[in-house]
């Protein structure tokens, strides 16, 4: 049976005050410790945990009450639970300063705002890749880059893709469909054609959502 949060409050008091102590205390401190106005709800709240098996109490006698293996048991497993729990992940953000000119120098304007990146990598379908060749160069994705990719059902023509293609190559492309079935998948480097393939051949793996560049 489960315990409600004041009759677990009362076991935590009781089993503090006892280790502390040596021998429980009256239905008054009780009612002290745990800011409670009433010895009545004190006694029922005592019955309660002696009728689910947490503690046991000698018939009038004051200062009687036990703490039973129950609790004990089911505190220690809590508190091994706690430690095996990992802390929360710190959340990925930095301050977003404002804006910088890489062309005519703008006026600087300080800014309250974060770039969160708990946006791109909190969720689960969220991959990264390394890119190796230079097809998507004028998009400014460089070979050494990293690209973060979210795994999706659809994409729209000129998304960026990761694509299998031939159920073998993968490559990172624009995406575009024809109107005879086929997919463009289309670099962007001057020095280099489009791939076209039967759109049955083409599986996306996902859809870019940012470049990752370290110097």
């Amino acid at each position: 049976m489960a315990l409600t949060r004041r009759q677990k409050d009362l076991l935590d008091y009781l089993a503090s005050f006892i280790e502390k102590n040596g021998y429980s205390p009256s239905y008054e401190e009780i009612a002290s410790g745990l800011a409670l106005t009433s010895l009545a709800t004190v006694h029922k709240h005592i019955q309660a945990l002696d009728t689910k098996g947490y503690l046991k109490r000698g018939f009038n006698q004051s200062r009687s009450l036990e703490i039973a293996p129950k609790y004990l048991d089911e505190r220690k497993t809590y508190s091994s639970v706690r430690e095996m729990t990992p802390p929360p992940a710190p959340l990925l953000e930095v301050p977003l300063m404002g804006r910088i000119a890489a062309g005519m120098p703008v006026e600087s304007v300080a800014s309250q705002e974060t770039l969160v990146f708990q946006d791109f990598l909190g969720d689960e379908t969220t991959f990264a890749l390394r890119v190796k060749g230079d097809s998507m160069i004028e998009d400014h994705i460089c070979s050494g880059d990293y690209v973060l990719v979210e795994r999706v059902a659809s994409v729209r023509n000129g998304d960026i893709v990761v694509a299998l293609v031939e159920g073998s190559d993968t490559t990172l492309k624009r995406f575009y469909r024809e109107a005879d079935g086929m997919v463009r998948l289309q670099p962007a480097n001057a020095e280099m054609g489009p791939i076209f393939v039967p759109q049955v051949n083409v599986d996306v793996q996902g859809r870019v959502l940012a470049v990752l560049r370290k110097y």
